[in-house]
């Protein structure tokens, strides 16, 4: 089995009003449900947006540096997501649909590294 992080960038997500979201909401709940009884789901939350940043956070000569707010260049923010545990893509895509239609907005599917390997030579490929 692997992990993979379902999730929409807020900035896709068009303006609602109050019932639309509360109708998206119980769309989207309902899949989360089967994913529970499936037993994929592992973590998610929904309802991220810009009025949600606490700081931000970046190291200065080895020392945390917050400031208040998102961090200036930063155009996109995650608006919600799901972590999903399943054994392959195809099934990771499934979900992944699942809430693009029960939501009627864009899903991206990112699949977990199994392990600091694999992050190290995926970084390495990028470079080259």
């Amino acid at each position: 089995m692997a992990q993979y992080l379902i999730a929409f960038n807020d900035e896709w997500v068009p303006a609602h009003t109050a019932e639309e979201l509360r109708a998206k909401s119980t769309a989207s709940g309902a899949v989360i449900a089967q994913m529970q009884q499936a037993g994929v789901y592992v973590f998610g939350d929904g309802g991220l947006d810009a009025s949600t940043v606490v700081c931000s956070v970046e190291s200065r000569d080895g020392e945390p540096v917050f400031t208040d707010g998102p961090y200036v260049e930063t155009k996109e923010h995650l608006g919600g997501f799901a972590v999903i545990d399943v054994p392959d893509d195809e099934t990771a895509r499934y979900w992944a649909g699942r809430l693009a239609v029960a939501l009627d907005w864009p899903q991206e599917v990112h699949r977990f590294p199994s392990g600091m390997a694999e992050i190290v030579e995926r970084h390495a490929q990028d470079r080259d």
